[in-house]
């Protein structure tokens, strides 16, 4: 099996593949077990046309990635950014097959983008293209067959309209095939906040291995939209001593602790944390480096690199954000002897809480919050130690990555192999 080059490794499809190949290997697995997992199954790019409110037609492109079914249908978000490419779709939809392996939900892997700067549509436009992407891709998605869920700058408001446009199309309600939609229309309680919680209690977890108390554990989170927003106000509840926040205009520290609601409140009557009162204005570079015990990078991929991980002070970081440590920071970390808790474990509540939603959609009946989030802290804590004990066992102390790849990657092949793939 051949390396990729090793000078894309700030690519992410490049570096996942990397891993992916080297989990195969360790397990001494088929070749032809990495040939199926390196490229997804079926990749679709699409030209979306959207009347804007001009009145002028504009064209988007849109992307779905379908990487592996072995363990169930294809699962995963949308997101609308204009820097989507269809290498970061193809490697997130890798991750998601990754997720639902080590997570233990019996769905695999899928991603799609549309290429757009949603900051700049009105709701209108916007709406016209979620329904135009649905529109686009009717055709291989479905309850059964690939089902959609929200990723950057996608909300419930937007799932909404797209199961809406799925039901249109097929002349037939259809709850089931996107998930993250409004609580009116099948959507899940507990599910806005899912992502956040299972930080928390992969956070929890790493903490108690690591024989300290998550009571006044310092904690700084790098990203304040959904993920790393809601992960500072659980951490807060839970007793931690969030130190640092940041969100892509500005950071804001204190060594004696922020009121992450208050945090959140100013953010939202701002814009920005800018100008909180009684913090020092920091960058998101500068956090990364912050003195603390947890780091919670929950932003964008590759923030810790080769240029900052030896300043990494954190004895753990949980990573909130898909992809945010590259595979040369990761070394690093792991000489430090710093604790990571890899993305396709750490945040994935949204995807097990995405499952539970799917779960009720299907039989028509609803959970309270109570048993969403105890039935989310078993699947998150069960993982977390069969990882945590894989990892020991198998590669190493303290480099959970490659032993929540091989584990994951072991469950993936043996169900290939029961389909009679290979």
């Amino acid at each position: 099996m051949k390396k990729e080059n090793p000078g894309q490794a700030e690519n992410t499809l490049m570096a996942t593949r990397n891993l992916i190949r080297e989990a195969v290997e360790r397990l001494g697995l088929p070749p032809v077990v990495y040939d199926y997992l390196k490229d997804p199954a079926r990749f679709v790019e699409v030209s979306i046309p959207v009347e804007m409110d001009d009145g002028s037609i504009r064209l988007f492109t849109g992307y779905r990635s379908q990487h592996n079914n072995a363990l169930g249908p294809y699962k995963g978000g949308i997101r609308f950014h204009p820097e989507s490419d269809p290498d970061e779709v193809k490697a997130l939809s890798m991750w998601m097959t990754l997720k639902c392996a080590l997570i233990g939900i019996p769905f695999g892997g899928g991603k799609g983008a549309v290429v757009c700067e949603p900051r700049q549509l009105s709701m209108k436009e916007k709406e016209r293209l979620s329904r135009g992407y649905i529109r686009a891709l009717a055709g291989v998605l479905g309850p059964e067959i690939d089902i959609p869920a929200p990723d950057m700058y996608t909300d419930a408001q937007v799932m909404a309209w797209m199961a809406d446009e799925y039901a249109r199309i097929m002349q037939k309600s259809a709850l089931g095939v996107v998930t993250g939609k409004p609580l009116l229309v099948g959507g899940s309680v507990g599910r806005e906040e899912a992502t956040s919680r299972g930080v928390l209690f992969a956070a929890r977890e790493a903490v108690r291995v690591s024989g300290i108390s998550l009571q006044n554990c310092r904690v700084a989170v790098q990203g304040a939209g959904n993920v790393g927003g809601y992960a500072a106000l659980l951490l807060h509840e839970a007793g931690a001593k969030i130190v640092a926040i940041s969100d892509s205009r500005a950071g804001v520290y204190n060594p004696e602790g922020l009121d992450a609601g208050a945090v959140m409140k100013h953010k939202k009557a701002t814009g920005s944390l800018a100008g909180f009162p009684g913090a020092e204005e920091i960058t998101n570079e500068q956090l990364l480096t912050i003195d603390c015990d947890i780091l919670i990078p929950a932003a964008r991929e590759n923030q810790i690199t080769a240029a900052n991980a030896a300043a990494v002070k954190a004895r753990i970081v949980v990573e909130g954000a898909n992809g945010p440590t590259t595979p040369e920071a990761d070394q690093i970390l792991k000489e430090k002897g710093v604790l990571l808790v890899p993305d396709v474990l750490a945040n994935s509540g949204g995807v097990t809480v995405s499952y539970f939603e799917w779960v009720q959609n299907n039989y028509g009946y609803y959970w309270d919050a109570e048993t969403v989030n105890k039935c989310l802290e078993e699947k998150m804590v069960d993982a977390f130690h069969k990882i945590y004990n894989f990892t020991r066992e198998n590669s190493g102390h303290l480099h959970m990555r490659s032993g929540a790849y091989m584990y994951a990657i072991r469950k993936i092949a043996d169900a290939m192999q029961s389909r009679g793939w290979f």
